[in-house]
């Protein structure tokens, strides 16, 4: 009987993680999809970061291609949030306000990493690359 219980225990234990695992694939409330926006666009930001971490790598010879760069980075963030701003103004001060805020900022830093991706890929005989083509 003590195995039983220890069994069952052990089984709702597992339950309950594989349910917080995967709370956003079914949200019940808007704090859970808030939530689950907030996760998705810090997993896109934390993906855009290590692009531009590659990026700023290979401008690092040039001194003004690295200043062109992080001034355009810090110009686009600013855009960024000032657009979801708008775009989601109609819902301000309501309780969809930051979800729709956060699925928007992620919408466009999901744009902005195949950017950097092309950035990352283009080749150097193409006159709109502005990196150097990649040493290794």
């Amino acid at each position: 009987m003590k195995y039983m219980l220890l069994l069952a225990a052990c089984l709702a234990g597992m339950t309950g993680t594989a349910y917080a695992a995967n709370e956003c694939d079914n949200p019940q409330d808007q704090g859970t999809l808030t939530e689950c926006a907030d996760k998705a666009f810090r997993k896109s930001d934390a993906d855009l970061n290590k692009l531009y971490k590659q990026i700023e790598a290979r401008a690092k010879g040039d001194a003004d291609k690295a200043k062109l760069l992080v001034t355009a980075q810090r110009a686009w963030i600013a855009f960024r949030d000032a657009e979801c701003d708008f775009a989601s103004s109609s819902s301000a001060g309501g309780s969809i306000y930051p979800m729709l805020v956060l699925q928007c900022r992620d919408g466009m830093t999901q744009a902005r990493i195949k950017e950097f991706r092309a950035y990352l890929t283009c080749r150097d005989d193409d006159l709109q690359c502005p990196l150097p083509a990649d040493e290794n």
